[in-house]
């Protein structure tokens, strides 16, 4: 096994499959498939931190922070202050955000369902789910610059 051309071939595939999903976001809905990946995290927990929305993306808190400050311009989430923690804020979805969600969820589906499912069988797209589920559980996760450990 070339590990080497297994790596170039993972990453290939990853950068063509964000940026061809991501011009059919921009162009059907005008958001970014970044912009969606939040979205998604805030749509999914219902209301969320910034740390939740890092950790759900493996990103660092800055990235989210700057990712969630982009959308909050655009008028698809909203910050309110964590009931608990001063020091915290909650992300939601505004209506706004809702509605994109509303036209953005079918396009992304639809990008993963062309990209996906169609080129592959269902078992073997059941495999690749199971062997990046064991890598991504078995590697290390970079730590946030950011934080101090």
């Amino acid at each position: 096994m070339d590990l080497r051309q297994l790596f170039d071939d993972l990453v290939r595939f990853e950068t063509d499959l964000w940026n061809g999903i991501d011009a059919q976001l921009r162009h059907d809905c005008d958001v970014t498939l970044g912009g969606l990946n939040v979205l998604l995290v805030v749509e999914r927990e219902g209301s969320c931190r910034v740390n939740d929305i890092a950790a759900a993306l493996s990103i660092t808190v800055g990235g989210a922070s700057q990712a969630v400050d982009r959308l909050e311009k655009l008028g698809h989430c909203a910050r309110r202050p964590h009931p608990a923690d001063r020091r915290s804020s909650i992300v939601e979805l505004t209506a706004a955000g809702r509605e994109l969600m509303t036209r953005a969820g079918p396009v992304f589906d639809r990008e993963l369902a062309a990209r996906l499912a169609a080129p592959l069988t269902a078992t073997a797209l059941g495999h690749l789910a199971s062997a990046l589920a064991v890598l991504r559980a078995t590697t290390p996760h970079a730590p946030d610059p950011g934080q101090h450990p």
